[in-house]
């Protein structure tokens, strides 16, 4: 294990980031992120000090002995660690994943379909296009892992799979539910007003109300620069088609 930097108590979890409780898919996950950040190599962000603090607390929470001798040092014990179930708020967000995951999905095949040669996203990358908390990525990275539809490369990079591509070709999903989670800062051509009115849009309570709704948020992104009326047949055909896309 590494050498404790200056001889001084570091708290891995504070360094990375993450709670006491995170799965190894969160740590890793912040690690990634912190790691490209922080890099020697990197000539905006990078800091030395920083990055060997960024290993070292991996190096220890990554290896289940080193983080157990870590947590009784910290004083972590079993109440501290004990299984809660949020309650009300889980019923709530039930669903939001699933926009987050079409989202992800859209966006690294996006980058694959622009970029073939390279078609990885680092996770800093992908943090600067997604609107998301470090645990709702990390889960949804699991998901998206487990069904080999996104992997990792050799650089902890993020790529789609060919079983990814034809999923999201296969059921394609709408507007409203992926651009709800993408950053105005993160469009290659931003909206105005996207953003804030895909807020107000972020966890639809269902698919129903989400495409009853789709009308009012592509007024408020000015995704169209005017409504169709009854003497623009074509134009009214072209958007009811784009609105429409996936519902099936």
């Amino acid at each position: 294990m590494s050498a404790p930097l200056a001889g001084k108590f570091q708290d891995h979890y504070e360094v990375l980031g993450v709670e006491p409780n995170a799965e190894l898919e969160a740590i890793q996950l912040a690690y990634a992120r912190l790691a490209q950040q922080f890099h020697p190599g990197n000539p905006e962000t990078g800091d030395a000090s920083k990055f060997d603090a960024v290993n070292l607390a991996y190096e220890v929470l990554s290896q289940p002995d080193l983080r157990g001798a870590f947590d009784k040092l910290k004083g972590i014990g079993a109440e501290n660690n004990s299984p809660k179930f949020t309650g009300l708020p889980f019923f709530e967000s039930l669903g939001r994943e699933n926009g987050l995951r079409a989202a992800l999905m859209c966006v690294l095949y996006d980058r694959r379909r622009q970029k073939p040669f390279t078609p990885s996203l680092s996770v800093r990358h992908v943090e600067n296009i997604i609107v998301s908390t470090l645990e709702e990525m990390a889960f949804v990275l699991w998901y998206l892992k487990d069904r080999r539809w996104v992997i990792s490369d050799d650089k902890s990079s993020l790529q789609l799979t060919a079983d990814g591509v034809e999923y999201l070709e296969k059921y394609p999903p709408a507007a409203d539910l992926v651009m709800p989670f993408i950053k105005a800062s993160g469009l290659m051509t931003p909206v105005a007003g996207w953003e804030e009115a895909a807020a107000e849009k972020a966890v639809p309570e269902s698919a129903e109300a989400a495409y009853e709704e789709t009308a009012y948020i592509a007024e408020e992104a000015e995704l169209v620069s005017a409504t169709p009326t009854v003497e623009d047949p074509q134009q009214r055909a072209n958007l009811n088609r784009i609105l429409s896309r996936g519902r099936n």
